[in-house]
Formats: C-alpha cells, sequence, structure tokens
C-alpha cells in the first residue's frame, strides 16, 4: 500500500472503532486492528529490506561489471601471448564468447524470396 492507501486504511479503521452499529456482526473489527498494527509493525522492516535489496543489485552489478572487466584483460593479454606459448586453446575456448554466428536462410526464407525470371 502506498501512503494515500495507508490513510485511508487508517482513516477507515477509526470510523469502524468509533461507529460499529452500522457494520454487519460478521465484521470483525478487532480482527481488522490487528490487521492493519500488523501491516504498520511491518513497514519499516520491509523498507529496510527493500533499500538492502537495492543496495545488493548494485553491489553485484558492480562487481559483475569489474569481473567481467578483468576477464577482458585476461583474454587480451592471453590473444597477445597467446600464439606459441600454449595457449591457443583457452585463447580459441575463451573467443567463443564473441563468436558470431553467421546468418544462414532458412528453408521457410528460401522458398518465399522472390524469383527473378528473365525473359
Amino acid at each position: 500500500m502506498g501512503d494515500k492507501s495507508r490513510a485511508f486504511v487508517s482513516k477507515a479503521l477509526e470510523v469502524a472503532t468509533q461507529n460499529p452499529d452500522f457494520l454487519p456482526r460478521s465484521f470483525d473489527i478487532d480482527e481488522m486492528r490487528k490487521d492493519v498494527e500488523l501491516y504498520e509493525a511491518l513497514y519499516p522492516i520491509v523498507l529496510a529490506f527493500a533499500q538492502l535489496q537495492e543496495l545488493l543489485d548494485d553491489t553485484h552489478v558492480t562487481v559483475g561489471s569489474e569481473a567481467y572487466a578483468a576477464a577482458l584483460q585476461v583474454y587480451s593479454y592471453a590473444k597477445a601471448s597467446g600464439k606459441g606459448g600454449g595457449l591457443d586453446v583457452m585463447v580459441d575456448e575463451l573467443g567463443q564468447r564473441f563468436a558470431r554466428k553467421s546468418r544462414k536462410l532458412k528453408p521457410q526464407e528460401a522458398t518465399t524470396q522472390p524469383q527473378t525470371t528473365v525473359s
């Protein structure tokens, strides 16, 4: 719930508490009060976890970026000194990350290509 909804719920609880006569007998004001109190008690914890999650996400992205940059350096150094240095296989394995697949016409595309006729 956002701030407006929280205010609405609090006000509704206040109205229900001060005017219980208009509510059906099956409506349990004490149960509503418990829900509101628990929600309010959990609210700061949820906010703290959201902030922690944001910090974890930021750290995760930063560390991943730094690890990837270091891996690129390893690849670059290995390529530069790999020929004849016994690193050829490893350089090829690392290079698979950057391999591009050739674009081949799919059988469906080959049959839908317009054919030109010479008259």
